[in-house]
């Protein structure tokens, strides 16, 4: 083995063979979850349940095989900065979500047609 590949084993990174496992992984699951769409094997629900389980799957395989988060010795400072990022994202969707609904909401029919309309010229 060439001396590179061995310091980063030893430095905490991971191997080539663990790289090449979870980009396998990750590859199969979003394959699956595009087949599950695309063939429409599940109804509706059973489709969103399936994508929402596949990413949990896969956000563990990240963190797992690339970001070696759970390999640590003393995980706390990713285990906070995990925390910290899980946060900010469910404010930005959420937030998202409350924004689109609120301006659904607001605007009726007529002033949508509008706005598109006016939004042909670009």
């Amino acid at each position: 083995m060439s001396k590179a590949i061995t310091e980063a084993e030893t430095s905490g990174h991971g191997s080539v063979k663990t790289y090449i496992t979870g980009f396998v992984l990750s590859v199969a699951l979003t394959l699956a979850a595009y087949f599950m769409v695309v063939h429409r094997t599940f109804g509706r629900q059973g489709i969103i349940a399936g994508i929402l389980l596949l990413a949990v799957v896969q956000f563990v395989v990240q963190m797992t095989f690339f970001l070696h988060l759970f390999s640590e010795k003393r995980p706390r400072w990713n285990l906070l900065l995990l925390m910290f990022m899980l946060i900010v994202l469910v404010i930005l969707v959420f937030g998202s979500l409350w924004i689109m609904s609120n301006l659904n909401y607001h605007m009726d029919p007529n002033q949508v047609n509008t706005y598109l309309k006016n939004q042909d010229d670009l």
